[in-house]
Formats: C-alpha cells, sequence, structure tokens
C-alpha cells in the first residue's frame, strides 16, 4: 500500500498538469503614448490604466531608450529577452547602469528616477500596481509632449 501512494499522487499531479490549457496567444499592439515610438506592447494581466494588480510586456528595439522617469508606485522588471541596461538617476549614463540579461530582474521603488536601453531586440515584462503613471525627470523627454507629425 505504501508504493501505491507515491504513484497515485504522481499519476494525478501529471494528469492535473496535463489536463491544463494552454495560455492565450498574446496580443501585441503599439506601446501606449508615453513610451517612445516603436515598441510593442501586450496586457497579461489586469489593466495598468486602474487600480489594482497588472502584468505588461514591452518589446523594444535595439537601442530603444526610455529617458529618465519615475513612477508613483514600484515597478518590477524582468527581462524575457534580449538585454536591457537599467541606471538610476536624472541623467543617461550607462556607467554604473545594471545590464540584465534573460531572466534579470529589478524594481524600482516609486519616486525613484530611472532610465532604460534595450541592448539588442528586448523584451521585458513589467508588473505592479496600477494605475501605471510615468512623469519623466525632462518635460521634453516625455513624447506626449512633442509637436504632432504632420
Amino acid at each position: 500500500m505504501r508504493s501505491v501512494l507515491p504513484a497515485l499522487f504522481v499519476f494525478a499531479f501529471t494528469a492535473a498538469a496535463g489536463a491544463q490549457t494552454p495560455p492565450p496567444a498574446l496580443k501585441w499592439g503599439p506601446a501606449p503614448p508615453f513610451f517612445p515610438a516603436g515598441a510593442r506592447f501586450a496586457v497579461l494581466h489586469g489593466d495598468p490604466g486602474q487600480p489594482g494588480v497588472y502584468t505588461v510586456r514591452l518589446e523594444m528595439p535595439p537601442g530603444y531608450t526610455i529617458r529618465p522617469h519615475f513612477h508613483p508606485t514600484d515597478e518590477h522588471v524582468t527581462v524575457v529577452s534580449g538585454a536591457l541596461i537599467l541606471g538610476m538617476g536624472d541623467s543617461l549614463r550607462t556607467r554604473g547602469g545594471h545590464l540584465l540579461s534573460r531572466g534579470g530582474f529589478i524594481t524600482a521603488k516609486a519616486q525613484e528616477h530611472h532610465f532604460a536601453i534595450a541592448r539588442g531586440r528586448t523584451v521585458v515584462q513589467v508588473h505592479g500596481e496600477g494605475p501605471f503613471a510615468i512623469t519623466y525627470v525632462n518635460p521634453k523627454d516625455d513624447p506626449r509632449n512633442a509637436p504632432p507629425r504632420p
């Protein structure tokens, strides 16, 4: 009887795991206007514009830069693919920045000034407590303040 129980447990666990349905394909679209043009964006969970937990992904082309900014809530960033330089401070200085490769994780605390630069095509997953908001240290860096394109 003792040898049958572990076997039944393994069978039951395997059967339950096999019965799971695959997650739906991500629906990628252009990044919201508070990001520079050129990135793609997908919502995995929640609504980043509303109160509550959210999870999003951002796909960035090589060299994509998000200039120094901050958020009212903690931002938790995981690199899914590629590499990202995440630096702290009010200026875009890569020296002293953290180079995060696939699987790398960092938390930018609320109000902490930081920037990001993609090294190659990079996908990051960001989760936090909404509503998501971003304030650029220099208002001229905010894509929402750019003159409209003809």
